[in-house]
């Protein structure tokens, strides 16, 4: 199924306006662990060493293809302390026009992340950058999140129940049939709303 891991879930909600929610086309990355050594050689700039690490080795190169509507899915290092997402890349990638993003690993910055409202969902917290841990290995090809394959193109759907990935060659007789419960759902919800006296809200209207 498409049911991705309950252990990936949304870093921070928004119970009033959802704006954690989000759907969007997944655009892929893969990153793996470095064998390169975890630090600068004797007499290196640490911060030349960083810069050219983040620049030649563990990149963002995916970032190239963000377009309206990306969900950024990325498949990283999931048993290694590294943030490959953290406040400033993200809000980026959202500057870019991507609606989400997925990792089975961890990022950092969780608390500036939630301030930001960029949907972020994720299996766990991390303290540690890229540099000396993980590199890039591809864009765009497909991955493994939380036990599902997810290609290029697919549907990534995420609420505060997780994430779901829709197949992009069924994504259409899919969003039919979750159309028809949805409004199914409302309707019958709208009703016990009415009979216990209680202001609709926008989740049956």
């Amino acid at each position: 199924t498409g049911l991705i891991n309950p252990e990936i879930q949304a870093s921070w909600t928004d119970p009033v306006d959802f704006k954690h929610v989000f759907r969007g086309i997944a655009v892929t990355v893969r990153y793996v662990p470095t064998q390169r050594p975890a630090l600068p050689a004797p007499g290196e700039e640490f911060s030349k060493w960083e810069s050219n690490f983040y620049s030649t080795i563990s990149t963002e190169a995916f970032a190239a293809i963000i377009r309206p509507g990306t969900a950024i899915v990325i498949d990283d290092v999931e048993d290694k302390d590294i943030g490959s997402i953290g406040s400033n890349n993200i809000l980026n990638w959202y500057r870019l026009g991507a609606v989400g993003v997925v990792t089975d690993a961890g990022a950092r910055d969780t608390d500036e992340v939630g301030l930001e409202q960029v949907p972020l969902y994720l299996r766990k917290k991390a303290r540690g950058i890229r540099p000396g841990r993980n590199e890039i290995e591809s864009v765009n090809r497909p991955v493994s999140i939380g036990g599902v394959l997810v290609c290029p193109g697919d549907v990534v759907v995420a609420d505060g129940d997780g994430v779901v990935i829709v197949p992009r060659a069924v994504a259409e007789k899919v969003a039919e049939y979750a159309n028809n419960i949805l409004k199914n759902d409302k309707a019958g919800r709208k009703g016990l709303y009415e009979s216990l006296g209680r202001e609709l809200d926008k989740t049956v209207k």
